[in-house]
């Protein structure tokens, strides 16, 4: 059940005392907000939502509209710094400052968090009673065996402010710690606004001021490694957790101020049963992807910006057998992999120019690396080339494109700068086309259409090819329109696996596709249960299965 039950909201209560004292000042204002440990994708279709839930730590937050609002409000609930906190902070610090070279040296920030999580480990002890500054002093300096004495709330909190401070995202922590966000937009003076992965474009109670905000976004930009300047104003940067930012710092450039847009990296990918859910694709969709990649097929999934394509991707990635070996080239660490075989290269754009590896440099790696499958994050440029060269000397690909159809798909392909022949496209399957759309004042992101390649037309000079799903945007719903006269099913899948009868594929298309609505109906959402689902059928069948089918 996501809705918390009274007992934990009490407990939860008695456990963050600024929570307790947050909801006393605006219960009279606003009502008591419902507490959810997960929240339902439901309460976006309520007028006035009133809710509270938790994030990592000691940060929790309030989303809500009232009668007299115009707008959502998501509110961010941290503890405050009072001066019995200040006081054990000030402490805390300077001990740390005093036990860090003891430390093992850290290189990135992650290391960094868990050698200042031991030192406040060491240096407090758990006192439930210990409200107020309890530790000793000698000559005004601490002694080595002494320890500062602090309630685990005291902790929780002092732990919490002091990773923000130090090596966290500042202003932007509790952001960075909430699962349900996928961007943050943030300009100089001006409210932060979030795009939330329920509720859409969101104004946050967060705001940096003109006189910070250029000393934030320099912070940040030297966590990306590409550090922002007046003489280099626009840089893009991946931040230590895998998030991709791109920050615009000139006044000159950016009017207003520093202005910065965070994309959110998803530690646990969407699983294809959330998609199926969520209404992006259909169990007929992805049982058609499922046979497509244990059968290495090559296929592009295109669409616009946020259209959902890495999610998309990532989330069909375990329909490829797992003992298969997969090969990723990105310029930004966006694919997870669950394969035990995975090959994770990344570009490198920094340093000097004969140390520098793109895209195009990966891929002709990947040709001499023997992988069952090459996945590029994304191609833009003539790195397509090396794309169609892998797929003509048998090596599969699935890589991700901006193109609203087939039509572009092929139209940028066999056009400049990419130039491939016209008779190489047959050596892509299928085209799968995702789009954000808006619907009833909402966005929502569906798979529109997957047309199959049949080849290239002499006669007319053109790349002939066939609808295989479509989506009826009346009814939101998918429909199998090469039901029967799928040539990717049928010339390309069934007469190479050995089918006598090759319409014999899609009963096996039908089960594959049984088999992931009764995962949809017994609810298993998360992408790691459903890659144990996955795998289990391609090792025992349907005897691998947790569930009956």
């Amino acid at each position: 059940m996501t809705m918390m039950e009274k007992a934990e909201v009490a407990q939860l209560l008695n456990e963050n005392p600024h929570l307790k004292g947050y909801l006393e000042t605006i219960r009279h204002k606003i009502g008591n907000p419902v507490f959810y440990s997960k929240v339902p994708r439901e309460v976006r279709d309520e007028s006035y939502p009133n809710l509270i839930y938790p994030t990592k730590g000691v940060v929790f937050i309030h989303i809500y509209r009232t009668k007299d609002m115009d707008e959502l409000e998501y509110h961010v609930i941290e503890p405050i710094v009072d001066d019995v906190i200040q006081e054990k902070l000030d402490v805390i610090l300077k001990l740390i400052v005093k036990k860090a070279p003891e430390k093992k040296s850290v290189i990135t920030d992650g290391e960094m968090k868990e050698v200042l999580k031991e030192l406040i480990d060491e240096i407090t002890i758990i006192d439930e009673r210990a409200i107020k500054l309890q530790a000793a002093k000698k000559k005004g300096k601490m002694t080595k065996q002494e320890k500062v004495k602090v309630t685990s709330f005291q902790k929780s909190v002092l732990q919490y402010f002091i990773i923000k401070t130090l090596v966290g995202g500042g202003p932007l922590e509790a952001f960075m710690r909430d699962p349900y966000l996928e961007d943050i937009h943030f300009v100089a003076n001006e409210k932060i606004h979030l795009i939330h992965k329920i509720f859409g474009m969101i104004k946050t109670n967060v705001l940096v001021g003109e006189k910070e905000a250029p000393a934030f976004t320099r912070s940040i930009s030297e966590k990306m490694g590409s550090p922002v300047s007046e003489g280099r104003p626009i840089v893009d940067g991946v931040l230590p957790d895998g998030s991709r930012g791109n920050i615009i710092y000139s006044s000159a450039v950016s009017i207003k101020g520093p202005s910065m847009t965070i994309r959110r990296f998803t530690e646990t990918p969407i699983s294809v049963t959330q998609l199926i859910k969520w209404g992006t694709i259909n169990s007929s969709i992805a049982a058609y992807l499922w046979l497509c990649l244990q059968y290495g097929r090559s296929f592009f999934l295109c669409g616009g910006t946020a259209c959902g394509k890495t999610t998309t991707m990532n989330s069909i990635i375990p329909f490829v057998p797992p003992e298969k070996k997969i090969f990723t080239a990105e310029g930004t660490p966006e694919l997870q992999v669950p394969h035990t075989v995975w090959q994770r290269l990344l570009t490198k754009t920094t340093g000097p120019k004969e140390g520098q590896v793109d895209l195009f440099d990966l891929l002709k790696a990947a040709l001499r690396s023997r992988p069952d499958y090459i996945i590029p994050g994304e191609v833009r440029g003539a790195e397509g080339n090396i794309v169609f060269q892998a797929m003509q000397t048998g090596h599969p690909c699935m890589t991700t494109f901006h193109a609203g159809s087939i039509t572009q798909v092929i139209q940028r392909f066999t056009g400049d700068p990419i130039n491939v022949p016209k008779t190489f496209m047959d050596n892509l399957d299928f085209v799968v086309i995702q789009l954000a759309i808006e619907r009833n004042g909402r966005m929502i992101r569906r798979c529109t259409a997957i047309d199959e390649i049949e080849g290239y037309n002499r006669e007319v000079d053109g790349i002939m090819s066939r609808k295989a799903f479509e989506w009826k945007a009346d009814e939101d719903v998918h429909v199998f329109k090469a039901n029967r006269n799928s040539f990717v099913l049928e010339e390309k899948i069934a007469k190479n696996a050995g089918y006598f009868d090759t319409a014999q594929i899609y009963d096996e298309h039908e089960r594959r596709k049984h088999i992931l609505d009764r995962m949809v109906e017994e609810d298993i959402m998360d992408y790691y249960e459903v890659v144990q689902c996955i795998w289990g059928f391609y090792r025992e069948g349907e005897k691998g299965l947790p569930i009956t089918v």
